[in-house]
């Protein structure tokens, strides 16, 4: 079933419209037909009672009939009363004849083989008539025009408390956990179950949405604990004597543990309620951030064949979020890593954001949606990863305002942009 694409006031003010056209054309009809039926039969019936007096009473009497000086009396068998040609074939009883621009109410009958009739002329009141049609017209048009600007304000009206409620709804203010409730601002009716309605959905909302972010928060806050013990044991056994096979063992895991405490300052820092907050990260350039990742992990893309290359195009001066930033770079490097299996992997600096680019396989068109969402992977899944950094790269780019696509460059591979301005 197809639902009206129209907003709805306006299909308010369309019902409304439609109506009254509907209803006042019926009785315009109406009064014109009704006056027709009456103007026939009310002429008809004066008509016949004065030719009955005529005929009966002042031709048998050889008087002149005594008629109005619009009404002329004709006879088949009184030569000065002859009737015109015009009139031969009029048929018995009332009708009505035209002559140009001049209309005529016409009664005859026939009585012992001869034809009586009498002929008005009803100009003047053709013209009363039409005076009155015209009066009707207009007042039809008034009330559908009427209507019209009536169903604007009732619409309006109507349709006000659903407008204020839809912008109390997507007020960022009601996901807040002591936002005030909408429904005791509404009239018990239909817009106030509506608000009911969103009360209790933005109620459970805000119920998920708290519990996501305690659960973060407490798990982040858990982790840090045994990481640090973790990266403290690994700087500890780097300083040991040990075989260099031992010490490659230890940087490994001090890396992961690296990336472990990374992360979880990530989900920390997104699990608090405001943007403002998100300032606790600290604040780098992108230069900085980009050499720091570039040593990170221009070793291990250079151990797997790989030719690692950091380009800067154009330089930034602007400070961004460090953890953020970190985190990005961290997992877009890591990808290209990963679905990159000989070739190049470029990072390149631009005025307000960077490109990340492999000469990997790329990505098919109808996938470069889907793979920035959670546990989503590439059709030749590399690493053993979830399918959660692009996620957590896109996350962060919404909460930061900045934007990341994802394209195939021509000579093959793809092409990561992130622009933080």
């Amino acid at each position: 079933m197809t639902h009206p694409k129209q907003p709805f006031a306006r299909r308010i003010v369309i019902a409304f419209t439609l109506m009254t056209l509907v209803v006042s054309g019926f009785f315009s009809l109406s009064i014109v037909a009704i006056v027709h039926f009456v103007e026939r039969h009310l002429v008809s019936q004066e008509l016949k009672s004065e030719l009955d007096i005529v005929v009966n009473k002042d031709i048998r009497q050889g008087l002149a009939p005594r008629l109005d000086a619009n009404t002329r009396f004709f006879a088949s068998d009184l030569p000065q009363y002859a009737i015109p040609g015009s009139l031969q074939q009029v048929e018995k009883g009332f009708s009505e004849l035209r002559e140009g621009d001049r209309s005529y109410y016409v009664y005859a009958i026939r009585s012992d083989g001869q034809t009586y009739m009498l002929v008005e002329d009803q100009s003047e009141f053709e013209e009363r008539e039409q005076l009155l049609f015209n009066v009707i017209l207009l007042c039809f048009l008034l009330s559908v025009m009427g209507a019209w600007l009536l169903g604007l304000l009732l619409a309006r009206k109507v349709i006000a408390p659903v407008i204020r409620l839809a912008r109390q709804v997507r007020h960022r203010d009601q996901l807040l956990p002591l936002a005030p409730p909408l429904a005791p601002e509404y009239p018990d009716d239909e817009v106030g179950h509506l608000a009911a309605a969103f009360d209790s959905t933005l109620g459970q909302l805000r119920q998920s949405l708290e519990r996501e972010r305690l659960f973060t928060s407490d798990v982040s806050h858990e982790l840090r604990t045994p990481l640090m013990v973790i990266q403290g044991a690994c700087e500890l056994l780097d300083e040991a004597d040990l075989p260099p096979q031992a010490h490659r063992q230890v940087a490994r895991i001090g890396r992961a543990a690296q990336e472990m405490h990374e992360l979880v300052q990530t989900f920390l820092i997104l699990a608090r309620a405001r943007r403002e907050e998100a300032a606790i990260g600290g604040s780098a350039s992108l230069a900085s951030v980009a050499e720091e990742q570039s040593q990170r992990w221009g070793a291990p893309i250079r151990a797997k064949g790989l030719d690692f290359e950091l380009v800067v195009e154009d330089t930034d001066s602007a400070s961004y979020n460090l953890t953020f930033l970190r985190t990005v770079l961290s997992n877009l490097l890591r990808n290209a890593l990963h679905y990159t299996e000989n070739g190049t992997v470029r990072l390149i600096l631009e005025n307000g954001g960077f490109r990340v680019e492999d000469s990997g396989t790329g990505i098919p068109a109808d996938q470069r949606e889907r793979i920035f969402q959670p546990f989503v992977r590439g059709e030749q899944a590399r690493g053993e990863g979830l399918g959660l950094g692009l996620s957590l790269v896109k996350r962060i780019c919404a909460h930061q305002g900045w934007q990341v696509r994802v394209s195939n460059l021509e000579s093959g591979g793809s092409c990561f942009r992130v622009r933080l301005k």
